[in-house]
């Protein structure tokens, strides 16, 4: 049976334009799943733009595309009480809509195909929008952690991204801004007025920096996730990536690994990636509409 789900129009605007699959592509694509025992696979932003969540990278629909935003680096969080203030400000009125999006088709087929047909080892994600835990995927690594909970600085105290939300309202009773945009990391614009007022949440236990668990640009993956990622990549017979540029280096070093150790790596997304070369089977084009062709939902 094929899972449907309804995209309202609006939500695909973050999809970038493409091409339909070629039979050829989906022949090659189903050869390689029915072979298949143990997936690694790899996702990025790409396959929550049906999510309405955009990517970095994609031609003219990605967030570098229509607009002038750098991403946070972690130094800048980390030393300026200003840069943490505007980013909790916008991240708040963001965070309503970003925890709300929900699973699309292709974390879905991933959950099956892991749950119901057992051919998925692990699901190493690059995003931070939780949505493959939301579709009921098991053995999820956020590569890059997680907009879902938040770090103390100082302490190490680990806090639910919900309730600090609540602790931010209750320090901000009067901030009444709104945002209709999202960013892949559910940052937002807004006045610079309503930041300057912004009152910055602080660690409950020892009044300490937070920060979302997430790694910023600049910040390294944690060697301990580092060296499951690479466990993972050797305990695995292919690589199958879906909707990653393989721009940043975390992402494309999986596929450096996994020709080094000649595992087949395919690769469906609608965009060129770094490691186009190195692919066995590249299908550009969206990863729903390729995934479709696979009755296992």
């Amino acid at each position: 049976m094929v899972r449907k789900i309804q995209i309202p129009s609006s939500e695909l605007s973050f999809v970038p334009k493409h091409f339909p699959p070629t039979e050829t592509d989906i022949a090659l694509f189903k050869q390689f799943i029915a072979q298949s025992r143990k997936l690694f696979v790899l996702t990025g932003a790409g396959i929550s733009t049906e999510s309405g969540i955009p990517d970095y990278r994609s031609e003219n629909v990605g967030l570098y595309a229509r607009t002038n935003h750098k991403p946070i680096l972690h130094n800048q969080f980390v030393t300026s009480d200003v840069i943490r203030k505007r980013y909790w400000a916008r991240n708040y009125i963001g965070w309503e809509r970003f925890s709300q999006s929900q699973p699309n088709f292709t974390h879905y087929w991933l959950k099956d195909l892991e749950i119901l047909h057992s051919k998925v080892n692990v699901t190493v994600t690059q995003n931070v929008d939780n949505l493959h835990f939301k579709a009921g995927s098991k053995n999820v690594i956020e590569l890059h952690g997680t907009a879902f909970k938040v770090l103390c600085l100082t302490c190490g105290n680990r806090y639910n991204r919900y309730d600090i939300q609540n602790v931010i309202k209750e320090l901000n009773p009067n901030m009444t801004e709104t945002s209709t945009m999202i960013r892949p990391d559910g940052d937002v614009e807004i006045a610079e007025e309503a930041i300057r007022c912004f009152q910055t949440p602080v660690c409950g236990n020892c009044g300490g920096v937070l920060k979302p668990d997430i790694v910023f640009f600049g910040d390294n993956v944690p060697q301990s996730r580092v060296v499951e990622v690479q466990n993972y990549v050797t305990d695995s017979d292919g690589v199958l990536v879906l909707g990653s540029s393989l721009f940043v280096y975390s992402g494309f070093r999986i596929i450096m690994q996994a020709m080094n150790e000649v595992k087949k790596i395919v690769i469906v997304n609608i965009g060129q990636t770094r490691g186009d070369k190195y692919a066995d089977i590249k299908i550009a084009a969206k990863c729903g509409d390729v995934l479709k062709h696979l009755n296992i939902c």
